[in-house]
């Protein structure tokens, strides 16, 4: 084929019928009539020179009283591309959920009106829903690969919040706090239904949910630049995200928080000749992790009662084969295909009852010898085992 066939054949194949997702791009903003203007004009100048999709810009003003919104409209009468509403209801939250369940586009994200996150990654985090890879797409400022120039506090406040987040709900997100995301608008609609939040802690929440609801979250690292004319109120913001962390721990441990939402949930092979390896059998798996940490737990009792009581020694034992434990739940979950998470509280909740049963059980031993105390603690956390082994089949596959 010559170079002027070939340029034929490419040009027929970009005149074919290409359908592409649109994407509609947020801005919430209340009292913001200085940043407005030069976060608009820098955004459209930005997607009408490189965006590859079809974009929009809405401007949401939330219960603003200076010339905020006679700056939007403005706006939106210069540029075709941009669209302004307003709401009476201040918050974040409520200006997303707003904004997002009316919006016509495939795909809904949405950036802080400083711009403090790199225009650069805004492609790369929406091109993981446009291809079907994900349903949730985060910037990131705590990942590799991320820069960012901010204050010490708000960095040692923002690294301790996600940490909690990591250890305390077992969150596989860096960062839920970057003014920067994006979500497929079919996928995240029933989840905004539940999410109760309308301040700062929206983001958290919806993260949470979607994790916990087995949806994908793509992150992509962001260059981030602290803009010192926030309207974030440290201390006020993070009593708050105390309280909203305490209600979500409560309804994912109650299963208020589970519903039904458009995801994959088969891995499937791309190439249709593939031989594809079966996965270990459900009841073979769990029962394999029940009697490992069955042994586990003897073996660590045994070792550690020649240094402590039998109260601390099953504490220990109790907790270090609880860890190795949810670590073995976690990759078999993973292996079988499963989405969604046993929740930290109940999880909690489970340690918790397993060390009052089986310190009953040493207490109410007459003395004897140390082999007595062994199968007796042992006994009991077999039986525990079995019970917690068919509560959680339930929990971790539920019923589809």
């Amino acid at each position: 084929m010559d170079t002027r066939s070939a340029m034929e054949l490419g040009q027929a194949v970009l005149d074919g019928p290409v359908t592409l997702a649109t994407v509609d791009i947020v801005i919430p903003v209340l009292n913001e009539q200085r940043a407005l203007p030069g976060c608009i004009r820098t955004l459209n100048a930005f997607l009408g020179d490189s965006f590859p999709l079809p974009w929009r810009i809405t401007i949401v003003d939330n219960g603003s009283i200076d010339g905020t919104w006679r700056v939007a409209r403005g706006l939106s009468r210069e540029f075709p591309q941009v669209y302004a509403r307003r709401l009476e209801t201040r918050g974040r939250g409520a200006a997303l959920k707003a904004a997002w369940r009316d919006s016509p586009a495939d795909i809904v994200a949405y950036m802080d009106v400083d711009l403090s996150t790199g225009l650069g990654a805004l492609f790369p985090m929406v091109a993981s829903l446009a291809s079907g890879h994900s349903e949730v797409a985060i910037g990131t400022r705590l990942a590799h690969g991320a820069r960012t120039r901010r204050s010490l506090r708000r960095e040692l406040v923002s690294r301790g919040y996600n940490a909690l987040l990591r250890y305390g709900f077992g969150a596989g997100f860096s960062d839920a706090q970057c003014g920067f995301k994006a979500a497929r608008t079919d996928v995240i609609r029933p989840l905004m239904d539940r999410v109760e939040d309308d301040g700062w802690f929206f983001d958290t929440e919806l993260l949470l949910l979607a994790e916990h609801n087995g949806l994908r979250v793509h992150e992509v690292p962001v260059d981030w630049v602290e803009d010192l004319d926030s309207r974030v109120r440290i201390v006020r913001t993070a009593i708050e995200d105390l309280r909203g962390l305490a209600r979500v721990a409560r309804s994912m441990s109650t299963g208020k928080a589970a519903l039904k939402v458009r995801k994959e949930t088969e891995l499937t092979p791309t190439h249709p000749d593939a031989v594809v390896a079966r996965p270990p059998a459900r009841f073979a798996s769990f029962a394999v992790i029940g009697v490992a940490s069955a042994v586990l737990y003897v073996l660590l009792y045994l070792s550690l009662r020649e240094l402590w009581s039998p109260a601390a020694t099953n504490l220990a034992a109790l907790a270090l084969t609880g860890f190795a434990n949810a670590e073995a739940r976690r990759w078999t979950v993973n292996l079988l295909g499963g989405h969604r998470k046993t929740p930290h509280a109940r999880a909690s909740l489970v340690f918790l009852t397993d060390y009052a049963i089986t310190t009953m059980a040493l207490h109410g031993l007459p003395p004897g010898s140390r082999l007595s105390e062994v199968t007796t603690v042992a006994g009991t956390y077999c039986l525990l085992t079995l019970l917690r082994f068919v509560a959680l089949d339930r929990w971790v596959f539920p019923e589809k």
